[in-house]
Protein backbone atom coordinates (compact mmCIF):
# COMPACT_ATOMS: atom_id res chain seq x y z
CA UNK A 1 0.00 0.00 0.00
CA UNK A 2 1.66 3.19 -1.15
CA UNK A 3 2.08 6.05 1.29
CA UNK A 4 1.02 8.50 -1.43
CA UNK A 5 -2.32 6.74 -1.85
CA UNK A 6 -2.91 6.68 1.90
CA UNK A 7 -1.94 10.34 2.14
CA UNK A 8 -4.56 11.14 -0.48
CA UNK A 9 -7.31 9.37 1.48
CA UNK A 10 -6.08 11.03 4.67
CA UNK A 11 -6.36 14.44 3.04
CA UNK A 12 -9.97 13.68 2.09
CA UNK A 13 -10.81 12.83 5.70
CA UNK A 14 -8.89 15.81 7.05
CA UNK A 15 -10.98 18.09 4.87
CA UNK A 16 -14.08 16.93 6.78
CA UNK A 17 -12.64 16.89 10.30
CA UNK A 18 -13.78 18.55 12.51
CA UNK A 19 -16.23 20.38 10.24
CA UNK A 20 -18.35 17.25 9.48
CA UNK A 21 -17.28 14.95 12.29
CA UNK A 22 -14.73 14.91 15.07
CA UNK A 23 -13.30 11.51 14.03
CA UNK A 24 -13.12 9.52 10.82
CA UNK A 25 -11.59 6.24 9.69
CA UNK A 26 -11.72 4.99 6.10
CA UNK A 27 -10.51 1.82 4.38
CA UNK A 28 -10.56 0.93 0.70
CA UNK A 29 -9.89 -2.60 -0.55
CA UNK A 30 -9.29 -3.37 -4.23
CA UNK A 31 -9.61 -7.01 -5.25
CA UNK A 32 -9.30 -8.09 -1.64
CA UNK A 33 -6.15 -6.11 -0.88
CA UNK A 34 -6.06 -3.02 1.29
CA UNK A 35 -5.29 -0.15 -1.08
CA UNK A 36 -5.69 2.83 1.26
CA UNK A 37 -6.34 3.48 4.92
CA UNK A 38 -6.64 6.65 6.95
CA UNK A 39 -7.68 7.77 10.42
CA UNK A 40 -7.92 11.31 11.70
CA UNK A 41 -9.58 13.45 14.34
CA UNK A 42 -10.53 12.92 17.97
CA UNK A 43 -12.83 10.28 19.44
CA UNK A 44 -14.18 12.84 21.91
CA UNK A 45 -13.82 16.47 20.92
CA UNK A 46 -16.67 18.31 22.61
CA UNK A 47 -17.73 18.60 26.23
CA UNK A 48 -21.27 19.80 25.52
CA UNK A 49 -23.79 20.68 22.82
CA UNK A 50 -22.31 24.18 22.52
CA UNK A 51 -19.08 22.64 21.17
CA UNK A 52 -16.87 23.65 24.04
CA UNK A 53 -13.76 21.49 23.80
CA UNK A 54 -13.41 18.50 26.10
CA UNK A 55 -10.42 18.51 28.46
CA UNK A 56 -9.26 15.12 27.11
CA UNK A 57 -9.47 14.43 23.37
CA UNK A 58 -8.11 10.99 22.49
CA UNK A 59 -7.05 10.65 18.85
CA UNK A 60 -8.84 8.40 16.37
CA UNK A 61 -6.86 5.32 15.38
CA UNK A 62 -7.30 2.64 12.74
CA UNK A 63 -8.66 0.31 15.43
CA UNK A 64 -11.15 2.83 16.86
CA UNK A 65 -14.68 1.56 17.35
CA UNK A 66 -17.76 3.36 16.01
CA UNK A 67 -21.50 3.05 16.47
CA UNK A 68 -22.59 1.64 13.08
CA UNK A 69 -26.23 2.75 13.48
CA UNK A 70 -28.29 1.39 10.56
CA UNK A 71 -25.45 -0.65 9.11
CA UNK A 72 -26.60 -2.98 11.90
CA UNK A 73 -29.46 -3.86 9.55
CA UNK A 74 -27.01 -5.76 7.34
CA UNK A 75 -26.07 -8.00 10.26
CA UNK A 76 -29.73 -8.68 11.00
CA UNK A 77 -30.25 -9.48 7.34
CA UNK A 78 -27.34 -11.91 7.25
CA UNK A 79 -28.64 -13.69 10.35
CA UNK A 80 -32.12 -14.03 8.81
CA UNK A 81 -30.71 -15.37 5.56
CA UNK A 82 -28.55 -17.90 7.41
CA UNK A 83 -31.69 -19.11 9.21
CA UNK A 84 -33.50 -19.51 5.89
CA UNK A 85 -30.62 -21.65 4.66
CA UNK A 86 -31.26 -23.99 7.58
CA UNK A 87 -35.00 -24.08 6.93
CA UNK A 88 -35.82 -22.36 10.22
CA UNK A 89 -37.85 -19.66 8.47
CA UNK A 90 -39.06 -18.72 5.04
CA UNK A 91 -38.69 -15.27 3.57
CA UNK A 92 -42.29 -15.36 2.41
CA UNK A 93 -43.86 -16.94 5.49
CA UNK A 94 -46.09 -14.71 7.64
CA UNK A 95 -44.20 -13.35 10.64
CA UNK A 96 -47.30 -14.34 12.63
CA UNK A 97 -45.73 -17.81 12.56
CA UNK A 98 -43.33 -16.52 15.21
CA UNK A 99 -45.18 -13.44 16.50
CA UNK A 100 -48.80 -14.34 17.26
CA UNK A 101 -51.14 -11.47 16.53
CA UNK A 102 -48.91 -9.83 13.93
CA UNK A 103 -50.53 -8.73 10.69
CA UNK A 104 -50.76 -11.87 8.57
CA UNK A 105 -49.54 -10.09 5.45
CA UNK A 106 -46.15 -9.19 6.87
CA UNK A 107 -43.28 -11.47 5.85
CA UNK A 108 -39.52 -11.29 6.44
CA UNK A 109 -39.08 -10.25 2.81
CA UNK A 110 -41.45 -7.30 3.31
CA UNK A 111 -39.53 -6.28 6.42
CA UNK A 112 -36.16 -6.45 4.68
CA UNK A 113 -37.42 -4.41 1.72
CA UNK A 114 -39.31 -1.84 3.83
CA UNK A 115 -42.59 -2.57 2.06
CA UNK A 116 -44.62 -3.86 5.02
CA UNK A 117 -46.43 -0.56 5.54
CA UNK A 118 -45.03 -0.05 9.04
CA UNK A 119 -44.34 3.41 10.41
CA UNK A 120 -40.73 4.61 10.05
CA UNK A 121 -40.07 5.14 13.75
CA UNK A 122 -41.67 4.73 17.14
CA UNK A 123 -40.30 6.40 20.25
CA UNK A 124 -41.18 3.58 22.57
CA UNK A 125 -39.03 5.12 25.31
CA UNK A 126 -41.33 8.15 25.42
CA UNK A 127 -44.52 6.10 25.10
CA UNK A 128 -43.58 3.73 27.93
CA UNK A 129 -41.14 5.64 30.15
CA UNK A 130 -41.38 3.22 33.06
CA UNK A 131 -41.39 -0.02 31.10
CA UNK A 132 -38.57 -2.54 30.82
CA UNK A 133 -37.01 -3.68 27.55
CA UNK A 134 -39.28 -6.72 27.16
CA UNK A 135 -42.43 -4.64 27.62
CA UNK A 136 -41.20 -2.13 25.08
CA UNK A 137 -40.37 -4.89 22.60
CA UNK A 138 -43.88 -6.30 22.97
CA UNK A 139 -45.30 -2.88 22.19
CA UNK A 140 -43.03 -2.51 19.15
CA UNK A 141 -44.20 -5.86 17.80
CA UNK A 142 -47.79 -4.72 18.23
CA UNK A 143 -47.28 -1.76 15.89
CA UNK A 144 -50.06 -1.87 13.26
CA UNK A 145 -49.71 -1.49 9.51
CA UNK A 146 -50.73 2.13 8.89
CA UNK A 147 -49.26 2.78 5.43
CA UNK A 148 -49.91 1.07 2.08
CA UNK A 149 -48.86 -2.56 2.32
CA UNK A 150 -46.54 -3.79 -0.42
CA UNK A 151 -45.22 -0.36 -1.31
CA UNK A 152 -44.23 2.22 -2.00
CA UNK A 153 -40.96 1.86 -0.14
CA UNK A 154 -41.13 3.34 3.37
CA UNK A 155 -37.95 3.04 5.41
CA UNK A 156 -38.95 1.56 8.76
CA UNK A 157 -36.83 0.99 11.83
CA UNK A 158 -39.92 -0.58 13.36
CA UNK A 159 -39.91 -3.22 10.63
CA UNK A 160 -36.26 -4.07 11.24
CA UNK A 161 -36.88 -4.34 14.97
CA UNK A 162 -39.54 -6.89 14.08
CA UNK A 163 -37.10 -8.64 11.74
CA UNK A 164 -34.59 -8.94 14.55
CA UNK A 165 -37.18 -10.41 16.86
CA UNK A 166 -38.23 -12.94 14.20
CA UNK A 167 -34.58 -13.97 13.98
CA UNK A 168 -34.46 -14.50 17.74
CA UNK A 169 -37.62 -16.59 17.81
CA UNK A 170 -36.64 -18.68 14.79
CA UNK A 171 -33.01 -19.02 15.89
CA UNK A 172 -33.67 -19.73 19.55
CA UNK A 173 -31.14 -17.17 20.82
CA UNK A 174 -30.91 -13.46 21.44
CA UNK A 175 -29.95 -11.33 18.44
CA UNK A 176 -26.54 -10.45 19.83
CA UNK A 177 -25.80 -14.16 20.34
CA UNK A 178 -26.98 -14.94 16.81
CA UNK A 179 -24.75 -12.22 15.32
CA UNK A 180 -21.82 -13.52 17.33
CA UNK A 181 -22.38 -17.19 16.43
CA UNK A 182 -23.26 -16.71 12.77
CA UNK A 183 -21.20 -13.71 11.68
CA UNK A 184 -18.58 -12.19 13.96
CA UNK A 185 -17.35 -15.46 15.44
CA UNK A 186 -17.16 -17.09 12.02
CA UNK A 187 -15.26 -14.20 10.45
CA UNK A 188 -13.11 -13.49 13.50
CA UNK A 189 -14.47 -9.98 14.02
CA UNK A 190 -13.31 -9.53 17.60
CA UNK A 191 -14.28 -5.84 17.81
CA UNK A 192 -17.79 -6.11 16.36
CA UNK A 193 -20.98 -6.55 18.36
CA UNK A 194 -23.61 -5.01 20.54
CA UNK A 195 -22.84 -3.30 23.87
CA UNK A 196 -19.06 -2.99 23.36
CA UNK A 197 -16.55 -3.37 26.16
CA UNK A 198 -13.46 -1.62 24.73
CA UNK A 199 -14.63 1.79 25.91
CA UNK A 200 -11.44 3.90 25.52
CA UNK A 201 -11.35 3.06 21.78
CA UNK A 202 -14.96 4.10 21.09
CA UNK A 203 -15.92 7.31 19.31
CA UNK A 204 -18.41 9.53 21.10
CA UNK A 205 -21.76 10.36 19.52
CA UNK A 206 -24.41 12.86 20.50
CA UNK A 207 -24.41 14.88 23.70
CA UNK A 208 -27.54 13.90 25.64
CA UNK A 209 -27.72 15.33 29.14
CA UNK A 210 -30.32 12.75 30.19
CA UNK A 211 -27.91 9.89 29.54
CA UNK A 212 -24.63 9.16 31.26
CA UNK A 213 -23.43 5.82 29.98
CA UNK A 214 -20.49 3.63 30.97
CA UNK A 215 -18.03 5.23 28.58
CA UNK A 216 -15.33 7.70 29.64
CA UNK A 217 -16.04 11.27 28.69
CA UNK A 218 -17.83 14.41 29.80
CA UNK A 219 -21.17 14.03 31.57
CA UNK A 220 -23.91 13.62 28.99
CA UNK A 221 -21.53 12.43 26.28
CA UNK A 222 -22.89 9.21 24.76
CA UNK A 223 -19.93 6.88 24.38
CA UNK A 224 -20.07 3.11 24.54
CA UNK A 225 -23.88 3.05 24.39
CA UNK A 226 -25.97 2.90 21.25
CA UNK A 227 -26.89 6.37 20.03
CA UNK A 228 -30.31 5.36 18.65
CA UNK A 229 -33.00 6.07 21.24
CA UNK A 230 -35.19 3.10 20.34
CA UNK A 231 -32.35 0.60 20.40
CA UNK A 232 -31.24 2.06 23.74
CA UNK A 233 -34.77 1.71 25.10
CA UNK A 234 -34.79 -1.94 23.99
CA UNK A 235 -31.66 -2.69 26.00
CA UNK A 236 -29.03 -1.90 23.38
CA UNK A 237 -29.76 -4.88 21.11
CA UNK A 238 -32.18 -4.45 18.22
CA UNK A 239 -32.59 -5.39 14.58
CA UNK A 240 -32.19 -1.88 13.26
CA UNK A 241 -29.29 -0.46 15.29
CA UNK A 242 -26.84 -1.21 18.08
CA UNK A 243 -23.83 -2.87 16.43
CA UNK A 244 -20.40 -1.30 16.99
CA UNK A 245 -17.31 -2.15 14.94
CA UNK A 246 -13.89 -1.12 13.74
CA UNK A 247 -13.34 -0.24 10.11
CA UNK A 248 -11.21 -3.36 9.66
CA UNK A 249 -13.95 -5.64 10.93
CA UNK A 250 -16.58 -3.99 8.77
CA UNK A 251 -14.29 -4.28 5.75
CA UNK A 252 -13.96 -8.03 6.38
CA UNK A 253 -17.75 -8.37 6.57
CA UNK A 254 -18.14 -6.41 3.34
CA UNK A 255 -15.50 -8.53 1.63
CA UNK A 256 -17.37 -11.68 2.64
CA UNK A 257 -20.49 -10.31 0.96
CA UNK A 258 -18.52 -9.21 -2.11
CA UNK A 259 -17.08 -12.69 -2.55
CA UNK A 260 -20.40 -14.51 -2.26
CA UNK A 261 -20.98 -14.84 1.47
CA UNK A 262 -18.65 -17.60 2.54
CA UNK A 263 -18.29 -18.72 5.25
CA UNK A 264 -21.30 -16.78 6.60
CA UNK A 265 -23.80 -17.30 3.78
CA UNK A 266 -24.22 -19.40 0.67
CA UNK A 267 -23.67 -17.68 -2.68
CA UNK A 268 -27.35 -18.05 -3.60
CA UNK A 269 -28.34 -16.18 -0.43
CA UNK A 270 -26.06 -13.26 -1.28
CA UNK A 271 -27.36 -13.30 -4.85
CA UNK A 272 -30.89 -12.93 -3.48
CA UNK A 273 -29.74 -10.22 -1.07
CA UNK A 274 -28.29 -8.23 -3.98
CA UNK A 275 -31.22 -8.82 -6.33
CA UNK A 276 -33.54 -5.88 -6.99
CA UNK A 277 -36.68 -6.85 -5.04
CA UNK A 278 -38.89 -4.39 -6.92
CA UNK A 279 -39.58 -1.92 -4.11
CA UNK A 280 -40.89 1.25 -5.72
CA UNK A 281 -40.64 4.86 -4.61
CA UNK A 282 -37.02 5.00 -3.42
CA UNK A 283 -34.14 6.88 -5.09
CA UNK A 284 -32.30 3.54 -5.34
CA UNK A 285 -33.06 -0.10 -5.96
CA UNK A 286 -33.55 -2.29 -2.91
CA UNK A 287 -32.35 -5.80 -2.24
CA UNK A 288 -32.84 -7.74 0.96
CA UNK A 289 -31.63 -5.36 3.65
CA UNK A 290 -29.26 -3.58 1.25
CA UNK A 291 -29.57 -0.53 -0.98
CA UNK A 292 -28.37 -0.85 -4.55
CA UNK A 293 -26.96 2.30 -6.12
CA UNK A 294 -27.93 4.56 -3.22
CA UNK A 295 -26.84 8.02 -4.41
CA UNK A 296 -26.23 9.12 -0.84
CA UNK A 297 -23.28 6.76 -0.40
CA UNK A 298 -22.04 5.22 -3.67
CA UNK A 299 -20.99 8.41 -5.46
CA UNK A 300 -19.50 7.35 -8.80
CA UNK A 301 -19.65 3.63 -7.88
CA UNK A 302 -22.93 3.12 -9.72
CA UNK A 303 -24.46 -0.28 -9.13
CA UNK A 304 -22.66 -0.84 -5.82
CA UNK A 305 -24.67 -1.99 -2.81
CA UNK A 306 -24.46 -1.32 0.90
CA UNK A 307 -25.95 0.82 3.63
CA UNK A 308 -25.39 3.99 5.60
CA UNK A 309 -25.77 4.76 9.28
CA UNK A 310 -27.27 7.85 10.93
CA UNK A 311 -24.14 8.37 13.02
CA UNK A 312 -22.17 9.03 9.81
CA UNK A 313 -21.09 5.55 8.76
CA UNK A 314 -21.27 3.72 5.44
CA UNK A 315 -20.33 0.42 3.81
CA UNK A 316 -20.19 0.23 0.00
CA UNK A 317 -19.52 -3.04 -1.83
CA UNK A 318 -18.91 -3.00 -5.58
CA UNK A 319 -18.47 -6.54 -6.91
CA UNK A 320 -18.14 -5.41 -10.54
CA UNK A 321 -15.12 -3.24 -9.69
CA UNK A 322 -13.88 -5.59 -6.93
CA UNK A 323 -14.09 -2.76 -4.37
CA UNK A 324 -15.12 -2.59 -0.72
CA UNK A 325 -15.25 0.85 0.89
CA UNK A 326 -15.72 1.63 4.58
CA UNK A 327 -16.21 5.05 6.12
CA UNK A 328 -16.77 5.37 9.86
CA UNK A 329 -17.42 8.75 11.45
CA UNK A 330 -19.26 10.24 14.41
CA UNK A 331 -21.03 13.02 12.51
CA UNK A 332 -23.64 13.37 15.27
CA UNK A 333 -21.05 14.48 17.84
CA UNK A 334 -21.93 16.62 19.70
CA UNK A 335 -25.27 17.25 17.94
CA UNK A 336 -27.09 15.80 14.94
CA UNK A 337 -27.70 17.76 11.77
CA UNK A 338 -24.11 18.62 10.85
CA UNK A 339 -23.63 19.26 7.14
CA UNK A 340 -21.23 17.56 4.77
CA UNK A 341 -21.42 13.80 5.42
CA UNK A 342 -22.84 13.09 1.95
CA UNK A 343 -19.98 14.97 0.30
CA UNK A 344 -17.44 13.14 2.45
CA UNK A 345 -18.94 9.77 1.50
CA UNK A 346 -18.84 10.72 -2.17
CA UNK A 347 -15.23 11.86 -1.93
CA UNK A 348 -14.15 8.54 -0.37
CA UNK A 349 -16.10 6.60 -3.03
CA UNK A 350 -14.46 8.68 -5.76
CA UNK A 351 -11.05 7.89 -4.31
CA UNK A 352 -11.97 4.21 -4.37
CA UNK A 353 -12.80 4.50 -8.06
CA UNK A 354 -9.45 6.19 -8.71
CA UNK A 355 -7.66 3.38 -6.87
CA UNK A 356 -9.54 0.85 -8.96
CA UNK A 357 -8.48 2.59 -12.15
CA UNK A 358 -4.90 2.89 -10.82
CA UNK A 359 -4.80 -0.89 -10.24
CA UNK A 360 -5.89 -1.76 -13.77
Amino acid sequence: MGDRLCDRLGAILADGVPRVCSAAVALIAVDGRLAAAAATGELVRYADAEENLAPERPPAQHDSIFDLASISKLFTTAVLLSLTEEGRLGLDEPVATWIPGADGRITPRRLLTHTAGLTPTRRIDLELPGADASERMAAMLDTPVTHPFGGPYLYSDVGMVMAGRVAELAGGETLDALVRARITGVLGLADTGYRPAALPRIAATEWKPERQGPGPGPSGCVRGEVHDETAYALGGVAGHAGVFATAGDLLAFGEALRLGGGPVLRPESVTEMRRDQGAEGAPFRHGLGVRIGDPAIVGPLTGAFGHSGFTGTSLVVDPARRLTVVLLTNAVHPVRGRDGIRDLRHAVAAEALRLHDFAL
